[in-house]
Protein backbone atom coordinates (compact mmCIF):
# COMPACT_ATOMS: atom_id res chain seq x y z
CA UNK A 1 0.00 0.00 0.00
CA UNK A 2 2.64 2.05 0.71
CA UNK A 3 4.83 1.85 -2.65
CA UNK A 4 1.23 2.47 -4.37
CA UNK A 5 0.90 5.83 -2.14
CA UNK A 6 4.96 6.70 -2.97
CA UNK A 7 4.28 6.13 -6.57
CA UNK A 8 0.86 8.25 -6.87
CA UNK A 9 2.64 11.22 -4.96
CA UNK A 10 5.76 11.01 -6.98
CA UNK A 11 3.36 11.45 -9.92
CA UNK A 12 1.69 14.53 -8.63
CA UNK A 13 4.99 15.82 -7.77
CA UNK A 14 6.38 15.30 -10.97
CA UNK A 15 3.77 17.69 -12.35
CA UNK A 16 5.52 21.20 -10.89
CA UNK A 17 8.74 20.26 -13.36
CA UNK A 18 6.70 19.23 -16.14
CA UNK A 19 5.15 22.71 -15.66
CA UNK A 20 8.29 24.55 -14.91
CA UNK A 21 9.77 23.04 -18.05
CA UNK A 22 7.47 25.60 -20.15
CA UNK A 23 8.92 28.22 -18.40
CA UNK A 24 11.67 28.33 -21.08
CA UNK A 25 9.20 28.96 -23.70
CA UNK A 26 7.07 30.92 -21.68
CA UNK A 27 9.69 33.69 -21.12
CA UNK A 28 11.23 34.01 -24.28
CA UNK A 29 7.57 33.68 -26.55
CA UNK A 30 5.51 35.50 -24.15
CA UNK A 31 7.24 37.75 -21.85
CA UNK A 32 9.17 41.56 -22.00
CA UNK A 33 12.67 41.07 -23.05
CA UNK A 34 15.53 41.10 -21.03
CA UNK A 35 13.16 41.64 -17.44
CA UNK A 36 14.56 38.47 -15.22
CA UNK A 37 13.54 40.44 -12.00
CA UNK A 38 10.46 41.81 -13.37
CA UNK A 39 9.36 37.63 -14.45
CA UNK A 40 10.59 36.51 -11.43
CA UNK A 41 8.82 39.12 -8.99
CA UNK A 42 5.98 38.67 -10.95
CA UNK A 43 5.64 34.95 -10.73
CA UNK A 44 6.02 34.34 -7.23
CA UNK A 45 4.85 37.73 -5.11
CA UNK A 46 0.90 38.22 -6.60
CA UNK A 47 0.48 34.01 -5.88
CA UNK A 48 2.29 34.62 -2.63
CA UNK A 49 -0.27 37.51 -0.94
CA UNK A 50 -3.35 35.38 -2.69
CA UNK A 51 -2.52 32.43 -0.55
CA UNK A 52 -1.35 34.03 2.62
CA UNK A 53 -4.81 36.65 1.69
CA UNK A 54 -6.52 32.88 2.20
CA UNK A 55 -4.44 30.80 4.96
CA UNK A 56 -4.41 34.82 6.99
CA UNK A 57 -1.60 33.47 9.43
CA UNK A 58 1.70 34.97 9.53
CA UNK A 59 5.24 33.37 10.55
CA UNK A 60 6.25 32.85 14.02
CA UNK A 61 9.19 32.67 16.36
CA UNK A 62 12.29 31.58 14.12
CA UNK A 63 9.64 30.51 11.58
CA UNK A 64 10.14 34.08 10.24
CA UNK A 65 13.81 33.53 9.21
CA UNK A 66 13.29 30.07 8.37
CA UNK A 67 10.33 31.53 5.76
CA UNK A 68 12.87 33.56 4.34
CA UNK A 69 15.78 31.74 3.70
CA UNK A 70 13.23 28.90 1.99
CA UNK A 71 11.58 31.69 0.45
CA UNK A 72 15.27 32.63 -1.15
CA UNK A 73 16.52 29.50 -2.29
CA UNK A 74 13.54 27.99 -3.51
CA UNK A 75 11.44 31.04 -5.21
CA UNK A 76 13.57 34.15 -5.15
CA UNK A 77 17.23 33.05 -6.07
CA UNK A 78 16.34 29.62 -7.77
CA UNK A 79 13.80 32.07 -10.22
CA UNK A 80 15.78 34.76 -10.77
CA UNK A 81 18.79 32.43 -11.92
CA UNK A 82 16.50 30.28 -13.94
CA UNK A 83 15.52 33.27 -15.74
CA UNK A 84 19.11 34.95 -16.21
CA UNK A 85 20.26 31.27 -17.75
CA UNK A 86 16.74 31.08 -19.97
CA UNK A 87 17.27 34.66 -20.86
CA UNK A 88 21.08 34.20 -21.92
CA UNK A 89 21.43 30.71 -22.72
CA UNK A 90 19.83 28.16 -25.27
CA UNK A 91 16.69 26.32 -22.71
CA UNK A 92 18.18 23.11 -23.88
CA UNK A 93 21.80 24.30 -22.45
CA UNK A 94 20.50 26.00 -19.49
CA UNK A 95 18.31 22.54 -18.63
CA UNK A 96 21.84 20.62 -18.87
CA UNK A 97 23.53 22.08 -16.42
CA UNK A 98 20.67 22.23 -14.13
CA UNK A 99 20.32 18.57 -14.47
CA UNK A 100 23.45 18.33 -12.16
CA UNK A 101 20.87 19.33 -9.19
CA UNK A 102 19.95 15.38 -7.83
CA UNK A 103 24.23 14.95 -7.25
CA UNK A 104 23.76 18.14 -5.13
CA UNK A 105 20.83 16.73 -3.38
CA UNK A 106 22.62 13.45 -3.02
CA UNK A 107 25.25 14.92 -1.09
CA UNK A 108 23.57 17.89 1.14
CA UNK A 109 21.17 15.08 2.19
CA UNK A 110 23.67 12.90 3.47
CA UNK A 111 24.93 15.44 4.97
CA UNK A 112 22.09 17.32 6.73
CA UNK A 113 19.18 14.68 6.82
CA UNK A 114 21.24 11.64 7.35
CA UNK A 115 20.37 9.74 4.21
CA UNK A 116 22.69 7.35 2.94
CA UNK A 117 24.05 7.87 -0.63
CA UNK A 118 23.14 4.72 -2.47
CA UNK A 119 24.77 2.78 -5.63
CA UNK A 120 21.31 2.87 -7.62
CA UNK A 121 20.39 6.66 -7.06
CA UNK A 122 24.11 7.79 -7.65
CA UNK A 123 23.99 5.78 -11.09
CA UNK A 124 20.31 7.33 -11.75
CA UNK A 125 22.34 10.97 -11.25
CA UNK A 126 24.65 10.09 -13.85
CA UNK A 127 22.34 8.10 -16.20
CA UNK A 128 20.13 11.46 -15.69
CA UNK A 129 22.79 13.73 -16.74
CA UNK A 130 23.80 11.85 -19.59
CA UNK A 131 20.05 11.68 -20.95
CA UNK A 132 19.46 15.52 -20.72
CA UNK A 133 22.66 15.72 -22.95
CA UNK A 134 21.56 13.30 -24.79
CA UNK A 135 18.11 15.68 -25.23
CA UNK A 136 19.27 18.40 -25.34
CA UNK A 137 23.54 19.12 -26.71
CA UNK A 138 23.51 20.04 -31.06
CA UNK A 139 27.00 20.29 -30.95
CA UNK A 140 29.26 23.05 -30.82
CA UNK A 141 27.62 26.55 -28.82
CA UNK A 142 29.01 29.86 -27.80
CA UNK A 143 28.21 29.56 -23.79
CA UNK A 144 27.45 33.11 -22.05
CA UNK A 145 29.80 32.67 -18.53
CA UNK A 146 27.00 34.53 -16.78
CA UNK A 147 24.30 31.97 -18.05
CA UNK A 148 26.08 29.08 -17.55
CA UNK A 149 26.74 30.76 -13.67
CA UNK A 150 23.02 31.27 -13.41
CA UNK A 151 22.49 27.80 -14.30
CA UNK A 152 24.55 26.36 -11.82
CA UNK A 153 23.73 28.53 -8.99
CA UNK A 154 20.15 27.95 -9.86
CA UNK A 155 21.12 23.85 -9.49
CA UNK A 156 22.69 24.77 -6.18
CA UNK A 157 19.26 26.81 -4.82
CA UNK A 158 17.05 24.12 -5.95
CA UNK A 159 19.19 21.44 -3.99
CA UNK A 160 19.44 23.30 -1.07
CA UNK A 161 16.17 24.16 -0.85
CA UNK A 162 14.66 20.98 -1.03
CA UNK A 163 17.28 20.07 1.26
CA UNK A 164 16.51 22.73 3.94
CA UNK A 165 12.93 21.91 3.25
CA UNK A 166 12.45 18.25 4.09
CA UNK A 167 14.85 18.85 7.57
CA UNK A 168 12.96 21.70 8.81
CA UNK A 169 9.10 20.28 7.65
CA UNK A 170 6.13 22.91 8.16
CA UNK A 171 4.85 24.24 11.28
CA UNK A 172 2.39 22.14 13.25
CA UNK A 173 -0.99 23.53 12.70
CA UNK A 174 -0.26 25.21 9.33
CA UNK A 175 -1.44 24.60 6.13
CA UNK A 176 0.43 23.50 2.68
CA UNK A 177 -1.25 26.24 0.91
CA UNK A 178 -0.08 29.01 3.72
CA UNK A 179 3.06 27.40 3.85
CA UNK A 180 3.59 27.86 0.39
CA UNK A 181 2.45 31.27 0.23
CA UNK A 182 5.10 32.36 3.77
CA UNK A 183 7.75 31.00 0.45
CA UNK A 184 6.41 32.85 -2.48
CA UNK A 185 5.88 36.12 -0.99
CA UNK A 186 9.48 36.23 1.00
CA UNK A 187 10.96 35.19 -2.42
CA UNK A 188 8.95 37.76 -3.97
CA UNK A 189 9.65 40.49 -1.13
CA UNK A 190 13.10 39.73 -1.53
CA UNK A 191 13.34 40.44 -5.68
CA UNK A 192 11.02 43.60 -5.54
CA UNK A 193 13.57 46.27 -4.86
CA UNK A 194 16.38 45.07 -7.06
CA UNK A 195 13.46 44.87 -10.15
CA UNK A 196 12.13 48.25 -9.13
CA UNK A 197 15.76 49.87 -8.86
CA UNK A 198 17.74 47.59 -11.97
CA UNK A 199 14.63 47.62 -14.39
CA UNK A 200 13.06 49.75 -15.95
CA UNK A 201 8.71 49.27 -16.71
CA UNK A 202 8.24 48.10 -20.04
CA UNK A 203 6.14 50.83 -22.56
CA UNK A 204 3.19 48.47 -22.30
CA UNK A 205 2.12 45.01 -21.70
CA UNK A 206 0.21 43.37 -24.64
CA UNK A 207 -2.18 40.40 -24.14
CA UNK A 208 0.82 38.00 -24.88
CA UNK A 209 2.46 39.23 -22.03
CA UNK A 210 -0.64 39.27 -19.60
CA UNK A 211 -1.39 35.19 -20.45
CA UNK A 212 2.67 34.85 -19.87
CA UNK A 213 2.33 36.47 -16.63
CA UNK A 214 -0.75 34.70 -15.79
CA UNK A 215 0.52 31.60 -16.59
CA UNK A 216 3.42 31.61 -14.34
CA UNK A 217 1.45 32.85 -11.22
CA UNK A 218 -1.30 30.90 -11.55
CA UNK A 219 0.66 26.96 -12.72
CA UNK A 220 4.11 28.11 -12.66
CA UNK A 221 4.13 29.43 -9.26
CA UNK A 222 0.95 28.57 -7.10
CA UNK A 223 -0.28 25.01 -8.07
CA UNK A 224 3.05 24.25 -9.40
CA UNK A 225 4.62 24.83 -5.33
CA UNK A 226 1.67 23.26 -3.59
CA UNK A 227 2.41 20.17 -5.24
CA UNK A 228 5.78 20.60 -5.32
CA UNK A 229 6.51 21.07 -1.05
CA UNK A 230 3.52 18.28 -0.33
CA UNK A 231 6.12 15.62 -2.81
CA UNK A 232 9.06 16.73 -0.57
CA UNK A 233 6.80 16.19 2.85
CA UNK A 234 6.33 12.58 1.58
CA UNK A 235 9.10 11.23 -0.34
CA UNK A 236 12.54 10.91 0.14
CA UNK A 237 14.80 14.66 -0.94
CA UNK A 238 16.48 12.85 -3.16
CA UNK A 239 13.90 11.34 -5.09
CA UNK A 240 12.24 14.87 -5.15
CA UNK A 241 15.02 16.26 -6.88
CA UNK A 242 15.03 13.34 -9.82
CA UNK A 243 11.81 14.30 -10.44
CA UNK A 244 12.82 17.71 -11.75
CA UNK A 245 15.26 15.89 -14.56
CA UNK A 246 10.80 16.38 -16.18
CA UNK A 247 11.50 19.78 -16.65
CA UNK A 248 13.73 19.93 -19.93
CA UNK A 249 11.79 16.81 -21.39
CA UNK A 250 9.03 18.94 -21.60
CA UNK A 251 10.91 22.27 -22.67
CA UNK A 252 12.21 19.43 -25.23
CA UNK A 253 8.92 18.08 -26.35
CA UNK A 254 7.31 21.65 -26.18
CA UNK A 255 9.77 22.92 -28.55
CA UNK A 256 8.97 19.96 -31.12
CA UNK A 257 5.23 20.70 -30.75
CA UNK A 258 5.20 24.26 -30.69
CA UNK A 259 8.36 26.24 -32.53
CA UNK A 260 8.29 22.76 -34.97
CA UNK A 261 12.04 21.78 -33.57
CA UNK A 262 12.82 18.50 -34.74
CA UNK A 263 13.27 15.33 -32.70
CA UNK A 264 16.64 13.28 -33.68
CA UNK A 265 16.98 9.57 -32.47
CA UNK A 266 19.37 10.34 -29.55
CA UNK A 267 16.69 13.21 -28.46
CA UNK A 268 14.89 10.06 -28.24
CA UNK A 269 17.00 7.74 -26.45
CA UNK A 270 18.31 11.14 -24.10
CA UNK A 271 14.50 11.16 -23.18
CA UNK A 272 13.97 7.44 -22.17
CA UNK A 273 17.35 7.77 -20.61
CA UNK A 274 16.11 10.56 -18.00
CA UNK A 275 12.83 8.58 -17.43
CA UNK A 276 14.48 5.44 -16.75
CA UNK A 277 16.82 7.46 -14.43
CA UNK A 278 13.65 9.33 -12.66
CA UNK A 279 12.69 5.17 -12.25
CA UNK A 280 15.78 4.57 -10.65
CA UNK A 281 15.22 7.55 -8.08
CA UNK A 282 12.39 6.60 -6.49
CA UNK A 283 12.22 4.63 -2.74
CA UNK A 284 12.07 1.23 -3.62
CA UNK A 285 9.26 -1.26 -1.73
CA UNK A 286 10.38 -2.07 2.07
CA UNK A 287 11.26 -5.93 2.48
CA UNK A 288 8.60 -6.27 4.89
CA UNK A 289 6.10 -5.09 2.35
CA UNK A 290 8.23 -7.51 -0.37
CA UNK A 291 7.71 -10.50 1.85
CA UNK A 292 4.37 -10.32 2.53
CA UNK A 293 3.40 -10.73 -1.10
CA UNK A 294 5.93 -13.53 -1.51
CA UNK A 295 4.47 -16.45 -0.78
CA UNK A 296 4.58 -17.93 2.83
CA UNK A 297 7.73 -20.45 3.29
CA UNK A 298 5.87 -23.66 4.76
CA UNK A 299 6.11 -23.90 8.42
CA UNK A 300 6.27 -26.23 11.10
CA UNK A 301 3.92 -26.76 13.63
CA UNK A 302 3.19 -28.78 16.86
CA UNK A 303 0.73 -31.15 14.37
CA UNK A 304 3.80 -32.16 12.22
CA UNK A 305 5.77 -33.10 15.73
CA UNK A 306 6.00 -36.35 16.35
CA UNK A 307 3.97 -37.30 20.08
CA UNK A 308 7.28 -36.42 22.60
CA UNK A 309 5.85 -39.19 25.22
CA UNK A 310 5.43 -41.43 22.11
CA UNK A 311 9.26 -40.96 21.04
CA UNK A 312 10.67 -41.39 24.32
CA UNK A 313 9.02 -45.02 24.31
CA UNK A 314 10.12 -45.57 21.24
CA UNK A 315 13.84 -44.68 22.51
CA UNK A 316 13.74 -46.68 26.20
CA UNK A 317 12.01 -49.78 23.80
Amino acid sequence: MKSRQNVLTAALTGLAPAVWGSTYLVTTELLPPDRPFLATTMRALPGGLFLLALGRRLPVSFWWWRALVLGVLNIGAFNFLLFVAAYRLPGGIAAMIMSAQPMFVLVLAALFLGERIRALPALACVMGAGGVVLLVFKGTVSLDTTGVLAAVGGALCMASGITLTKRWGRPEGVSLLTFTGWQLTAGGLVLLPFWLSLEDLPDGLTGANAFGFAYLIILGAVLSYIVWFRGIERLPAAAVSFLALGSPVVAALLGYLVKDQLLSALQIVGMGVVFLAILLGQPRPPRKESEETSPAAPRTTASHLPDQPALQQERSG
